[in-house]
């Protein structure tokens, strides 16, 4: 009887327990380590990458980012897509690379990885960068690039990252126009040797021949001064024009002291100051420590690296500048036009009376009752004033042959009247002897 008691217990008290368990769901596999499915896709997609089966990899993405569009790993596996066509390395699929990084800021702007985005599609430009002597078109892409990361994204972590690269890129840049500014020099055409070289300085200030650029567009103010003074210009406006060009020159060669004071140039910028007759600045010892913490970052390549150099089209970036912040707006730039202007400006002082100063304004209307500036030594006039010498030149030619017309005129009305009294006169002498005549026979 009371092991028939406790066994009915017993069932009673599983019974119960089972009733209080009955309202919870219990997962079979919940201990397993199990995975849900669209972390099973990204994680098979990102080993098909590692193994280079990007085809395999983005057919994998986009199933999950169609099956599951509110999985925690959309953006993730967005991101994946473009970095399965950036790792594949060709030009068309960088340019698929690009589209998708940009379509993933679109779709998730405030999302840490949209800054990650904008660094590759700066990284797609880069890495097709060629040497300054080619194409610049993925430089100036790159640069751009890298600049939107930076503003766009001030607190990122890859921030650093985007200025050192930047560098590198403006390094290229410069460089271009270095040699395009240095090959106008050679060829003798001035005014746009230093349009490029005056550009060059404005707009990146770190470039590793920095203190050359400036030296050159000392040399080439300095050629157009030796032009100027083979010319036949007025003597106040030839002045006035030297006075112009030797202020320029000589800030040039200032500048390589006052910013440049640690590089090679800075004995030549004080020897050109103290031939032209300017006074030679002092750098400051801010501005001699920074250009020597610049000058120490640089790299440098090697007599093998410059061989290998020459067998690919990548350029050389060894000697850009670190730890510096670089340049994120271009200056303006300066044209052959603009210089040939301020020459003219710089002449044209002189006839409306003003000083020579090394400022550039604008030119006045000449009045017409000024006198022409002519030289002591029977110069030509200047060029502004040849047209109208010429124009005088020929108004006296037409004037002389109307004079001469009218003497001519005058000369044959002298001579038709000459004539006619002439004849007046045999006529009345003829009239006369008649008379006398008719008077004997009467």
């Amino acid at each position: 009887m009371f092991r028939r008691t406790s066994l009915v217990l017993l069932i009673v008290a599983v019974a119960l327990a089972g009733g209080c368990r009955k309202n919870k769901t219990v997962n079979p596999i919940a201990q397993l380590d199990s995975k849900q499915p669209d972390k099973v896709l990204f994680d098979r997609a990102m080993a098909d990458i590692q193994r280079n089966k990007f085809d395999q990899a983005r057919i994998t993405l986009q199933t999950m980012i169609n099956t599951y569009p509110d999985s925690e790993y959309i953006a993730r596996a967005m991101l994946a897509v473009g970095d399965s066509w950036y790792a594949e390395n060709t030009s068309a699929a960088l340019q698929q690379a690009e589209s998708e990084y940009k379509n993933f800021q679109t779709f998730f702007p405030n999302m840490p990885e949209a800054a990650e985005a904008q660094l590759k599609v700066a990284g797609i430009h880069y890495r097709q960068m060629e040497k300054p002597d080619r194409d610049y078109t993925h430089a100036k892409r790159a640069e751009d690039e890298y600049r939107q990361l930076i503003q766009q994204y001030p607190d990122s972590k890859l921030v650093p990252d985007a200025k050192e690269k930047l560098l590198q890129v403006q390094e290229v840049l410069a460089e271009r126009e270095f040699r395009i500014g240095r090959f106008y020099f050679v060829r003798q055409s001035y005014p746009a040797s230093i349009a490029r070289l005056r550009s060059l300085s404005d707009s990146y200030p770190q470039y590793s021949q920095a203190d050359e650029v400036l030296y050159i567009l000392g040399q080439a103010y300095e050629a157009e001064l030796n032009n100027i003074r083979k010319t036949n210009f007025a003597e106040v406006a030839k002045a006035n024009v030297l006075n112009d060009l030797t202020n320029r020159a000589a800030d040039s060669y200032a500048k390589i002291i006052t910013r440049y004071p640690a590089m090679e140039r800075a004995d030549d910028a004080k020897a050109r100051l103290k031939a032209l007759n300017r006074p030679i600045p002092a750098p400051t010892p801010e501005a001699l420590a920074q250009n020597k913490a610049e000058e120490a970052s640089r790299g440098h390549t090697g007599r093998m690296g410059t061989i290998m150099g020459n067998l690919h089209k990548r350029p050389d970036m060894a000697q850009a500048v670190k730890g510096v912040e670089p340049m994120m707006e271009d200056a303006k730039p300066t044209n052959a036009q603009e210089v040939m202007k301020q020459v003219s400006d710089a002449a044209s002082k002189s006839i409306d009376g003003k000083a020579a100063t090394g400022e550039i304004i604008k030119p006045s209307a000449s009045k017409q009752s000024d006198p022409v500036p002519r030289s002591d030594a029977g110069s030509a006039p200047p060029p502004n004033q040849v047209n109208e010498v010429t124009a005088g030149g020929d108004s006296a030619k037409s004037d002389a042959a109307a004079n001469s017309g009218s003497s001519s005129s005058s000369t044959a009305q002298k001579d038709s009247k000459d004539s006619k009294d002439s004849k007046g006169a045999k006529d009345q002498e003829s009239s006369s002897k008649q008379k006398k005549k008719k008077g004997i026979r009467n």
